[in-house]
């Protein structure tokens, strides 16, 4: 086929040499050496009171979910409000610095190290997803990485961050937009995957 043909041609037909004969075998999965950071006691008792403090109740209550999320584990600073329905994998694998705000229906996917700086706001629905998969095995092999919100930084609304990722400080997120890859600070990004618009400056 010509380097020329267009791309979509190339994906319907492409040359022998890039055609596969290996299928995805979910029967084989693995976690790998994938570390749940806790015994299933502790992460069954997590559970338990994560629905009913957590997910179920329609209060804020920042003050008792700190000091349950440090009880299992996280490190938390002062003045977090924590609003309701957020989800928390992991408090174990969790830390949160000062003025933290996390918004209605966040989720804190930390199956890896979540490390959340100062004055970070995480707006609703928001999704720090610290796990993936091996799409190029066909045991599609769980991968984890750690993400880094580093200091005065905005997770907007239904934004994404991915695996590995670090937030540089005060960048902003825009709602609704994916990131795999390292911010650069003070600046704000948008869209899918999430490009630079133009530099952050902050004012008294």
């Amino acid at each position: 086929m010509s380097e020329k043909a267009p791309l979509a041609d190339k994906l319907r037909n492409p040359p022998r040499s890039e055609n596969r004969s290996a299928t995805v075998d979910l029967s084989r999965y693995t976690t790998g050496e994938f570390d749940r950071g806790a015994g299933m006691a502790k992460e069954a008792l997590w559970l338990v009171i994560s629905l009913l403090l957590f997910r179920l109740c329609p209060f804020n209550f920042s003050g008792l979910k700190c000091a349950v999320l440090r009880a299992f584990g996280a490190k938390i600073g002062h003045n977090v409000t924590i609003k309701p329905r957020v989800i928390i994998n992991f408090p174990w694998k969790l830390f949160i610095g000062n003025h933290v705000w996390l918004g209605e229906e966040c989720w804190l996917q930390n199956l890896a190290q979540i490390t959340i700086g100062n004055n970070v706001c995480i707006s609703p629905r928001a999704f720090l997803c610290s796990g993936s998969h091996n799409y190029k095995l066909s045991t599609f092999d769980l991968i984890v990485k750690p993400i880094v919100l580093e200091d005065g930084c905005w997770i907007a609304a239904n934004a994404w961050v991915g695996p590995g990722v670090t937030v540089g400080t005060h960048t902003v997120l825009t709602a609704g937009s994916v990131t795999s890859q390292n911010l650069e600070a003070y600046a704000i990004y948008r869209g899918n995957p999430a490009g630079i618009v133009r530099s952050r400056f902050i004012s008294e």
